[in-house]
């Protein structure tokens, strides 16, 4: 098969904007943009971790503009997109952790629900937008703990609060593209990807961030669900995904103005004990290991795969990097980082790696 390619000729001069601009993976696509000569807004609020790639990165200088501000504050939000005058809007911005969701549920529908609807709706009256592209999640599908991938057809759903919020936002879009955007020229799309790992990430309660600082620190790692099963993918596999579809949308084809899986191969659905495992031995420093701890009722998936056919068919893009590449690329970005290495450059680099690669 011959893969498609983010082409760098097309994000040229392209007027972006793009929400969650501070966060782990926003920080990662406003690289990837700045670095095609794409003229990028950005409207987060503040880097959401701390430290944060973002400021660690000094970020700020390669945006046009990076504007301070809630998604959930329409008027704020309409103001900074019509300033921008962008052609493709990517809506990443969100309260993306499932614990936290439990802790704040409102805050958690809030933006995740009424951010959507806002970014919609300023896109829709602004005038100078071309393409819409909503980031979700895998966890927006009804989880029934198959073994087998979730298609794009599959149920919405979510047990948790998160993942219900990020089923809504799909159904917004959904609304939103078939009530206005049908025949306007406006073109549409929803992705959804895995568990993104990569170098720089820092959340609270996820797994490799919670690896890579007790690495750091020389301290045992504790795990909550050895067993469970989740889709590992480098995040610059799922941001190729990204940047492909509104490659597609902006031509202009109504086909692509779905919903698109963007995760990694089957293969590298791993359990959670394997992921530690694996990273433990690569890391090259003496640490004292893991211990597994049970100490709440939180519910969370057992397992979770998509299936990224659609995808890999229709828009012939697939998975670059194996799983064993993406926690090498994990690790080796650590190390540069403890080392003192200029971020901006160490991501540019591993982006051109990436984009240099021809087999999977």
């Amino acid at each position: 098969m011959n893969l498609a390619i983010v082409d760098k000729d097309f994000w040229a001069g392209k007027k972006v904007f793009l929400t969650g601009h501070t966060g782990f993976k926003g920080s990662w696509l406003s690289l990837w943009l700045h670095s095609m000569g794409a003229e990028v807004t950005g409207y987060s609020l503040s880097a959401p971790t701390t430290p944060s790639l973002f400021e660690l990165g000094k970020l700020k200088d390669i945006f046009v503009e990076s504007v301070s501000g809630d998604v959930t504050d329409f008027e704020a939000l309409k103001k900074a997109l019509d300033k921008a005058n962008p052609e493709i809007v990517i809506h990443m911005a969100a309260q993306p952790l499932v614990r936290r969701s439990y802790q704040d549920p409102i805050q958690t529908y809030n933006t995740n629900v009424m951010g959507t609807v806002n970014i919609m709706e300023a896109a829709r009256i602004n005038g100078s937008v071309r393409v819409i592209l909503n980031v979700t999640t895998d966890k927006c599908y009804e989880n029934r703990e198959w073994h087998w991938g979730y298609r794009e057809n599959e149920p919405l759903g979510g047990y948790d609060p998160y993942s219900s919020s990020k089923a809504c936002s799909e159904l917004i879009t959904s609304a939103y593209r078939q009530s206005f955007f049908q025949g306007t020229g406006i073109m549409v799309g929803t992705a959804r990807a895995g568990n993104v790992i990569g170098g720089g990430d820092w959340a609270e309660d996820r797994l490799i961030p919670d690896l890579i600082k007790a690495f750091m620190k020389g301290e045992q790692i504790q795990i909550r669900n050895p067993e469970a099963v989740r889709p590992w993918q480098h995040v610059l596999d799922p941001l190729s995904g990204y940047l492909l579809l509104c490659q597609r949308l902006y031509e202009g084809g109504e086909e692509y103005t779905q919903a698109w899986n963007f995760g990694p191969r089957d293969s590298d659905a791993k359990p959670v004990e394997w992921i530690v495992n694996q990273m433990s031995g690569k890391w090259p420093y003496e640490h004292p290991g893991y211990q597994v701890v049970r100490e709440d009722h939180i519910h969370e998936a057992n397992m979770l795969k998509l299936d990224c056919s659609k995808s890999m068919n229709e828009l012939n893009w697939t998975p670059r990097w194996t799983l064993d590449q993406a926690l090498d690329a994990t690790i080796q970005w650590t190390l540069g980082y403890l080392q003192g290495r200029n971020l901006q450059e160490l991501c540019k680099e591993q982006i051109a790696a990436y984009q240099a690669e021809s087999k999977i």
